[in-house]
């Protein structure tokens, strides 16, 4: 009998506004082999969220219960609420041979690569940081001051690009998506952030 070959772990994160969840939808949808680990999180649902699907929504008590029991792998406070992802969700897919993906903050991701130095961690980079704000703009369904302090800590979180194996540059779907599909299929060396060019377009944005 064959040995079932162990699942790869990868860790997506990228500031507000860079356009993650839709890459990440993207990518699932291109992939059926992915499973997507559904994180916890302490906020409210949004109209169109399911439960379970989007997000695992849960009390504050019920979510510091399960930091106690040390039933994650990575937990974070992001804009005043708690996100987190169990160990026990992400072994069980990986063990069972799935490649999973996580789309997480960059303090969880952080959290991720002590807790499993073998995943491999991607940042999504916005093309500018002119087109970040107006993407955060363009939401329809924060105030103006969550804008205005989501822009400001997106802006913070592009300083940890440096910190993940590979950095994707957003400019264009079809191209970030086929740069982000060449990484999980082992042949993304031209996305590495050791990479000059990767360097160069980091540089800019922070500049």
């Amino acid at each position: 009998m064959t040995a079932r070959t162990q699942g790869k772990l990868f860790v997506i994160s990228a500031p507000s506004g860079a356009g993650k969840t839709t890459l990440v939808r993207e990518i699932m949808a291109a992939n059926p082999g992915l499973r997507f680990s559904v994180s916890y999180t302490t906020r409210n649902k949004r109209h169109n969220e399911v439960q379970g699907e989007h997000y695992h929504f849960v009390g504050h008590t019920e979510f510091a219960e399960m930091v106690a029991q040390g039933a994650f792998l990575e937990y974070a406070d992001v804009f005043d609420n708690k996100y987190g992802t169990t160990r026990h969700e992400v072994s069980e897919l990986l063990q069972a041979g799935h490649n999973v993906i996580l789309e997480i903050d960059w303090q969880g991701a952080d959290q991720v690569r002590r807790n499993m130095p073998e995943c491999e961690s991607i940042f999504i980079l916005p093309p500018s940081l002119a087109a970040l704000e107006h993407r955060l703009r363009g939401r329809a369904t924060d105030s103006h001051a969550v804008i205005a302090r989501r822009l400001a800590d997106s802006l913070d979180d592009v300083t940890h690009w440096a910190d993940f194996d590979f950095a994707v540059v957003n400019d264009e779907l079809k191209h970030a998506t086929a740069a982000l599909q060449d990484i999980i299929a082992g042949r993304g060396d031209v996305s590495r952030t050791t990479n000059a060019t990767v360097k160069s377009i980091a540089k800019q944005l922070l500049n």
